[in-house]
């Protein structure tokens, strides 16, 4: 579990891919400290696990559904990440609950200034603006983001220039994937209305009419 605060921007030094698969290696310093090879990083709001540690960065491996379903896919070397280790248990939230399991990407299709703020407008599809709502928490390549605006093609985010400085979004320009993981309470609550609406649905059935005298 993440909260969405990133702790440290990467660097992304090697790539290796394979036919649908890659391995990653990133350089850092901060999110190194206490971690251990099988620990998680958020890399771009993405839970990955470390297979391997050096003095100036880790390794991962990502898979086929990973690459499919994120922006790690456009990576390259160098390149800049978003990184976050797990939530200690003891740990404080700052931000929001953020799983590290991306519900897909959305793109950044304008970037304007206003005062000491900066406004990020993000296209996505119809199914991620489902669960995005407006005061409501978004995670965008693993930082932790509040709404300000929702309409039926795209969302707004308002960023501080702190959040802007600590994090890779310094160099988003128009037509920049970005890593949407949306609140997780929308998703349950949408899961157990449907499955409450499917299970009422399948037990009116025709013999439990003709039983009832309906039929």
């Amino acid at each position: 579990m993440f909260t969405g605060i990133v702790e440290e921007i990467g660097k992304i030094c090697e790539i290796k891919k394979g036919s649908l698969s890659a391995e990653i290696k990133i350089q850092c310093r901060k999110v190194l400290e206490g971690t251990k090879v099988g620990d998680s990083i958020a890399v771009n709001g993405i839970c990955l696990t470390v297979t391997s540690l050096s003095g100036d960065g880790f390794t991962a491996d990502v898979m086929a559904e990973t690459m499919r379903r994120s922006s790690l896919s456009d990576l390259k070397v160098p390149g800049a990440v978003n990184l976050e280790r797990a939530m200690a248990a003891d740990g404080r939230f700052h931000g929001h609950i953020v799983s590290g399991h991306i519900d897909g990407t959305g793109q950044v299709t304008g970037i304007r200034q206003e005062e000491n703020a900066v406004w990020y407008t993000i296209a996505a599809d119809e199914r991620l603006l489902g669960y995005i709502v407006e005061k409501g928490s978004v995670a965008l390549d693993g930082i932790s983001l509040t709404v300000a605006k929702v309409t039926a093609k795209d969302f707004q985010v308002s960023v501080i220039p702190h959040t802007r400085q600590e994090t890779s979004l310094t160099e988003k320009q128009a037509g920049s994937l970005v890593n949407v993981e949306c609140d997780m309470i929308g998703k349950y609550v949408e899961k157990l209305l449907h499955g409450a609406k499917e299970e009422k649905e399948s037990s009116i059935t025709e013999g439990f009419l003709m039983e009832h005298g309906f039929l």
